[in-house]
């Protein structure tokens, strides 16, 4: 093995081994684990789909010890969730420094299992978007993605740089391969939100939507650009957009002059400084276009 690249070996697994030091195993099923970040004193981070319940959930510390957690709150728009530990001696993540992604980087991806200890997959960032939105309603911004394979126990660990230091929490819940990093900015707006009320508050309009493609003649007739909309499949008598005179089968087109293509389009309009404001949306009902003013509540948050 040439001098070069027993460098770069050495150089990643001591990164691998900064990184360990403030990743925990979480256990809350009967079998196996996920991970979880050491994010500030006594607070962990880990990936939202993989708790399988909200009680009895434990974590295993770098030196074996097995301890109780406590879940402060979950996201599942940005795949996070926050747990309480007495792990205050614990070290916290290192966080990278803020700046762009590469394209090309090398990025390892550090978690630990309950009984094998550290876990690393070496991976590079095969994707970088300014700003993408998941498929849940979250917002990642910058958006990447790293082209690893990540086993199910490094789960909720972290992405790290060459240096050993986060980049994010890794998850493969929001891409059919490889994993996305959720950044920092985003685990600490999600992280305050959560310690401080318990949720992310969200825009509620009170609809269920369907993606539909418009007929040509219709969109001809109607003079619209885009070739779909999003049809009413479902109403909330008691939500904002039922009170605001809109009706199962109406077919929004736009909302604020923003054509509608995709769920991902409405939800874009629902962060949390919309509500308490409202939107302009226009549907066509009986063939014609119709203009209706809907308020924006906060998404009532569900109570196991």
């Amino acid at each position: 093995m040439s001098a070069e690249l027993i460098a770069l070996s050495n150089a990643l697994a001591l990164a691998a081994e900064r990184a360990a030091a403030s990743i925990v195993a979480v256990h809350a099923e009967a079998r196996g684990s996920s991970s979880g970040v050491h994010w500030r004193p006594g607070v962990i981070v880990t990936a939202e789909h993989t708790l399988r319940r909200d009680d009895e959930i434990r974590v295993t510390l770098p030196d074996g010890r097995i301890i109780p957690a406590t879940l402060v709150g979950r996201d599942p728009t940005t795949d996070l969730a926050v747990l309480r530990a007495g792990a205050d001696a614990l070290a916290t993540a290192e966080l990278a420094p803020a700046g762009p992604l590469k394209v090309g980087s090398l990025a390892l991806v550090v978690g630990r299992t309950r009984e094998s200890g550290p876990v690393a997959a070496l991976g590079v960032v095969s994707l970088v978007a300014g700003e993408r939105r998941t498929w849940a309603g979250g917002k990642l911004n910058p958006y990447a993605r790293l082209d690893v394979g990540l086993q199910p126990t490094a789960s909720g660990g972290a992405a790290v740089d060459a240096g050993g230091r986060v980049l994010g929490v890794a998850t493969p819940r929001f891409t059919r391969f490889g994993a996305v990093v959720i950044p920092n900015g985003v685990v600490n707006r999600v992280a305050d939100a959560l310690l401080q009320r318990g949720h992310v508050p969200r825009g509620f309009i009170g609809v269920g939507l369907q993606p539909v493609r418009l007929p040509e003649e219709l969109r001809q007739r109607l003079k619209l650009s885009a070739p779909g909309a999003v049809m009413v499949v479902e109403l909330d008598s008691s939500g904002p957009a039922f009170q605001a005179g809109v009706l199962l089968g109406d077919i929004l087109v736009s909302l604020d002059g923003k054509p509608l293509a995709h769920l991902e389009d409405v939800q874009a309009h629902l962060d949390a400084n919309s509500i308490g404001t409202s939107l302009r949306a226009q549907l066509i009902r009986g063939g014609a276009l119709e203009d209706v003013n809907v308020p924006i509540a906060e998404r009532p948050v569900r109570r196991s």
